[in-house]
């Protein structure tokens, strides 16, 4: 069984939810005055992170024009980027410490990088999967032009997961739902990311939108986008009517901010991140 399903698969069993903590490779930049900044070791971050209870960590892979990150992680994207961080950087950060965790890693990343790399999309997934990445989101890549990723996601043993948003009617919220491998990305509100959505609507709309993606799924259903507190979080996997239901929560712009405003003080980012998702993970 691929490490995502069985991981979610544990979590259900002992019926709790998981925690899904995003950060971007090679954010925050190491700097020195003498010398040009160079990108964090990603491998540091993801250890800390399976440390302080992440069930499943997204790894963002830099790109110079996400499609729907707000300016915290677009902002942290451009610094990694001019720092000179690549996906096959990434890549052997994640090789490097992949035997020592438990969490499982997804790739979080355009259909451009995917597209560019030697061998086109089966040859990026192939080298990631070998790496020791355990499965992908494409955020970029509408479903009708997806059957070529998805592919080579199922080839490699990897899950894929696409994105439903909370305009989507149900006709294509099932026809999303089907294609996705490992787990459903349902988002809690529509704009970008690092914008707070309002607890009221997790519990209510939100709550919705996962009762219609498990009309048409047995598969896990994550929620991301503006869920930024261990409130949050709670809202997002308590059962109804108390909280949306869904199996996961997916927190990004809140850990990613913590960890450049410790790299500003001169701390240990990756040590930032985990405290923050450790007191996240107490929503659960």
């Amino acid at each position: 069984m691929p490490r995502i399903e069985d991981i979610f698969a544990e979590r259900r069993s002992a019926k709790k939810g998981a925690l899904m903590p995003f950060v971007v490779a090679g954010y925050p930049p190491v700097k020195n005055p003498a010398v040009k900044p160079r990108p964090m070791a990603t491998s540091e971050v993801l250890a800390a992170l399976d440390g302080a209870g992440a069930s499943v960590i997204e790894v963002g892979f830099p790109f110079s024009d996400p499609i729907a990150d707000g300016p915290v992680i677009a902002a942290a994207m451009h610094e990694a980027l001019e720092a000179g961080v690549t996906p096959a950087g990434i890549f052997d950060d994640v090789a490097s410490i992949r035997p020592f965790i438990k969490a499982g890693l997804v790739a979080m990343v355009s259909v451009s990088i995917a597209w560019r790399w030697a061998g086109g999309p089966r040859g990026f997934v192939a080298a990631a999967a070998r790496a020791g990445f355990d499965g992908f989101i494409f955020p970029d890549a509408p479903l009708e032009e997806s059957g070529e990723l998805l592919g080579a996601c199922r080839d490699a043993g990897c899950t894929a997961s696409l994105l439903v948003a909370p305009t989507s009617p149900p006709e294509r919220v099932a026809a999303i739902a089907g294609a996705c491998t490992g787990f459903v990305y349902v988002l809690a509100r529509t704009g970008i990311t690092g914008q707070a959505t309002p607890q009221g609507e997790v519990a209510g709309r939100v709550g919705e939108a996962v009762k219609l993606v498990r009309r048409s799924t047995d598969l896990p259903v994550a929620v991301g986008f503006g869920i930024t507190s261990a409130q949050d979080v709670r809202a997002v996997v308590a059962p109804p009517p108390a909280g949306a239901g869904a199996d996961a929560a997916i927190v990004g712009s809140v850990i990613v901010k913590r960890m450049g405003e410790s790299a500003s003080r001169g701390q240990d980012p990756s040590s930032a991140a985990a405290a923050l998702v450790a007191e996240l993970a107490g929503g659960l």
